[in-house]
């Protein structure tokens, strides 16, 4: 079975909203989630030993790992209103790295666009990404991929009772709806070359113009639009994803010691069964079953 089938109700609005500085408060600064959340960083690893002068150590001595990310995105890092938390898989597992290398879980969230995620990580202003975030060989270029940690991959929403577009093949002629800076746009053009494709800075937008007729299609990873489809009757899933997208750690273009240091943490997490409870109280609470197994590391062009 194909892992972005198992993910296939994760139901998720990802957000792309505009981005924070750096040591700007308006971020949303995470403790932990409390309850099950809360015993999953209880007994989450620790790192023995940090390399003098590594982004690991300065992150350490910060107290706090800054995480690009979504406030918005629900079962993957949605605030909750009444806690103040941010909850779900991509946050979980943001808490579970902090863990790692401070000792305690304590995570910053600066709010990411997928267009700004690169500029963000290569600034500095966040040490990783969590958002998301799918391993492309020409992101690579400009980001550090660890991982992949997640698969997905790429559906068509449309306004419900749309009869004419079933398959990729039926997006030719038509005006489709991308966010930008996303995979969907390349496999779009790929797909139906003769789509106009339309773009907008994050999914709510993207499910805004579906619903006002600016565009017949929406494109969109898996994950993010299922459960939103699932949410929202007006709109429609047409079909199962058209492609495969794993999701990566973003990290700064260059540092390979990080990059390592991530990818080690993942291997722990994946063996001591962490990884498939993070999956649990996320997407698992919505997709029946067990968990599924995780991405090979290094297995995705571009996360090698």
């Amino acid at each position: 079975m194909r892992r972005a089938a198992v993910a296939a109700v994760a139901a998720v609005s990802l957000a792309g909203l505009a981005a924070c500085s750096g040591d700007d408060d308006s971020g949303s600064s995470v403790p932990g989630a409390g309850g099950a959340k809360d015993d999953l960083a209880a007994s989450a690893p620790v790192a023995a030993n940090l390399p003098a002068g590594s982004t690991m150590e300065k992150i350490k001595k910060r107290g706090r790992l800054v995480v690009g990310g979504s406030l918005d995105a629900p079962l993957l890092s949605q605030q909750n209103p009444a806690s103040k938390k941010v909850e779900g898989l991509d946050a979980d597992f943001g808490r579970l790295l902090a863990k790692y290398i401070i000792g305690k879980p304590e995570v910053k969230i600066v709010n990411s666009a997928s267009e700004t995620r690169e500029a963000l990580l290569s600034n500095g202003t966040v040490d990783v990404v969590f958002q998301t975030y799918s391993i492309t060989p020409e992101r690579a270029k400009q980001v550090a991929f660890a991982g992949p940690y997640y698969s997905s991959g790429l559906v068509i929403a449309t306004k419900k009772g749309e009869s004419g577009i079933k398959a990729p093949a039926d997006l030719k002629g038509k005006t489709v709806i991308a966010g930008a800076n996303t995979p969907a746009i390349p496999a779009i053009k790929k797909a139906a070359p003769g789509a106009k494709i339309v773009t907008f800075g994050s999914d709510p937008e993207c499910v805004q113009a579906l619903k006002q007729g600016r565009g017949q299609a929406y494109v969109q990873d898996e994950a993010v639009l299922l459960a939103g489809a699932k949410q929202d009757p007006s709109i429609q899933i047409q079909g199962k994803p058209f492609t495969s997208d794993p999701y990566g750690i973003g990290l700064k273009h260059g540092d390979a010691q990080m990059k390592t240091f991530v990818n080690d943490w993942l291997k722990q997490i994946q063996a001591s069964g962490l990884w498939a409870k993070v999956w649990k109280n996320s997407i698992g609470t919505v997709v029946p079953g067990e968990a599924p197994q995780p991405p090979a590391l290094g297995s995705a062009p571009g996360s090698e």
